[in-house]
């Protein structure tokens, strides 16, 4: 896209717009995003500008290039299911139990139709296509369900596809969804738990928060801190082992057979293992690494050819 071409984008159109310059690039991306149809061409564009080299699409070797090449080459239908907030539930209790799924309170084709009045003191409310973005109401009465509703239709409307090209998202049946609040009563953040699995093999994860100030702390499968960085610090002090470590090692392989790299996280609340989500490409495939970690990552990921 030319500069002529973005400042005529619907961005630049808009009554809200006063400085264009500052607005620049959120014009390019929109430009970007929807001009390029054509995924290959995209995904190649996008990796010269965040890695500043050519992607070998007939060679590629690093852990974001594969992931890149997995996003054109490996789209699977089953992945639309996994990726889904609501249909995983119903996947996921059928391999390891409904037990370790999040409760859901309800679903609704629309924002409008949300039922507040069913919600319980404390709840999360998602789009099903979506990643991030949640409402996490921890107070009825003192929710703002006009902005809440706002929000969502924000989110509801977003084709979370286009950023990355990640075709399940693409996909998915828009719903909302309500789930259970999950409370461990420690902290303002549930700990979170992502293992990197390939075919159906955890070898590392990270111990990660939900909260503004992002850390990511890597540990291999005996929790021995790995300096896997691509881009957060550590928590300091480091956290400790917890006692269900190996039940999310066995609970994260049983999730991720047959499928040559996904990420399966992981809640443990007040000592009870809750799935969290699946993740095909962790940041898009988009975060470079330090330390040669991209190249020793991609080494594990063994692409299919047939």
């Amino acid at each position: 896209m030319n500069k002529k071409s973005i400042l005529k984008s619907k961005i630049f159109q808009s009554p809200i717009v006063k400085t264009p310059l500052l607005f620049l690039d959120d014009a390019f991306w929109y430009c970007f995003q929807h001009g390029i149809k054509d995924d290959k061409r995209y995904l190649s564009l996008l990796y010269r500008m965040r890695f500043h080299r050519k992607l070998d699409w007939d060679n590629p070797k690093t852990f974001n290039e594969k992931l890149q090449w997995l996003k054109l080459y490996n789209h699977k239908p089953i992945y639309v299911t996994m990726a889904d907030k609501y249909a995983v539930k119903e996947y996921v209790a059928n391999i390891i139990g409904k037990e370790y799924v999040v409760p859901c309170l309800g679903v609704w084709e629309t924002v409008d139709e949300i039922d507040f009045d069913i919600l319980p003191e404390k709840f999360v409310l998602k789009v099903t296509h979506d990643s991030g973005g949640n409402i996490i109401c921890k107070d009825k009465a003192q929710l703002d369900i006009t902005a809440a509703k706002k929000t969502l239709a924000k989110r509801f409307n977003q084709d979370y596809y286009l950023s990355g090209r990640d075709k399940q998202y693409r996909d998915i049946p828009k719903k909302i969804i309500a789930d259970q609040f999950l409370d461990d009563h420690i902290g303002t953040e549930l700990r979170d738990y992502k293992f990197w699995c390939f075919n159906g093999e955890p070898k590392y994860m990270y111990f990660t928060n939900k909260g503004e100030d992002v850390y990511e702390s890597f540990f291999d499968m005996d929790f021995n801190p790995v300096d896997i960085d691509h881009g957060f610090p550590r928590l300091n002090p480091e956290p400790e082992k917890p006692e269900e470590f190996e039940l999310m090692k066995t609970l994260a392989a049983k999730l991720s057979q047959n499928i040559p790299f996904v990420r399966v996280d992981f809640f443990d609340v007040n000592h009870h293992v809750y799935f969290g989500e699946y993740t095909f490409f962790d940041w898009g495939g988009w975060k470079p690494f330090h330390g040669g970690w991209d190249e020793k990552l991609g080494n594990l990921i063994e692409l299919p050819r047939n």
